[in-house]
């Protein structure tokens, strides 16, 4: 029997340390074959699908499937391209024919549109967008193509081990107050006031502007909340999906903001928010 099977929740290993003598079962990441034990090759927790085991790493750089939403800062402006911080070995693309430009998506983009590319985004920029393909080298090549994707503002960024985002249907929530929270799997998270128009409803030069919204003292508050609730999951070693940060939003509703970077009211919070899921 497998240390998996024996346990109701994860199973953390350590590196080095014996997860199974089953000769029935395959060895998957993460694993090695010592004698005719399975064998850690790195601390995380234990999956088993069937008879494969892998080892998921608690640290890991996050590394892109095609298709992941991802939420990236802009960390240099190119020729015909920006690179993108996403968190993993190398700065994700993101080329000028991927993004949606003012006069239409499917339009040609011209040399006035290169010229002008730090109009649209620039150094410091945050964003969302899909992972699209990978090159040779390794690094996302990504696009903001649809208008759900884009340019990011009247938010904060948490940062998580990506390793504790889960994969979900959709990666775009609304919480109470209006706040969105587009959780990245790439391990960054955008928590935001919600736009008061929607980006189908914005002039071309709305979906590139710099300038945020007014956030009232109760979206404040309500996007404290989120961030120390995320946090405090990531603290935990908690995994993170919608279900899990609403619970966590609901459990917290008695305590402050601020109260909940206190680690014994973040314990009693997350305690409850589990015990009712």
């Amino acid at each position: 029997m497998t240390m998996a099977e024996t346990m109701s929740g994860p199973t953390f290993v350590t590196r080095a340390q014996v997860i199974t003598s089953d000769t029935s079962v395959m060895r998957g990441h993460g694993t090695y074959q010592e004698d005719k034990a399975i064998v850690s090759a790195v601390a995380g927790v234990v999956e088993q699908v069937n008879k494969l085991i892998t080892v998921r790493p608690l640290r890991a750089r996050y590394a892109g499937e095609i298709g992941d939403v991802v939420v990236g800062r802009i960390t240099e402006v190119g020729q015909r391209r920006w690179k993108v911080d996403v968190n993993a070995r190398q700065d994700g693309v993101l080329l000028l024919s991927s993004v949606n430009l003012p006069g239409g998506v499917q339009r040609r983009k011209s040399e006035s549109d290169e010229l002008q590319m730090r109009k649209f985004f620039t150094e410091g920029d945050m964003l969302v967008a899909e992972a699209q393909a990978f090159f040779q080298d390794g690094a996302m090549s990504i696009h903001t193509r649809s208008l759900k994707y884009g340019k990011l503002r009247n938010g904060v960024l948490v940062v998580v081990p990506p390793s504790l985002v889960l994969r979900s249907r959709s990666h775009f929530h609304t919480l109470a107050n209006g706040i969105e929270v587009i959780i990245g799997l790439n391990g960054y998270i955008w928590v935001c006031k919600r736009a008061s128009k929607a980006p189908e409803q914005m002039e071309p030069d709305e979906l590139y502007a710099d300038v945020n919204e007014e956030i009232g003292q109760q979206e404040r508050d309500t996007i404290a909340r989120i961030c120390n609730c995320l946090r405090g999951m990531a603290d935990r070693q908690i995994s993170i999906d919608y279900t899990k940060l609403a619970a966590a939003y609901e459990a917290s509703l008695g305590h402050s903001a601020k109260e909940l970077l206190q680690a014994n009211v973040m314990e009693t919070v997350l305690d409850t928010a589990m015990t009712r899921m």
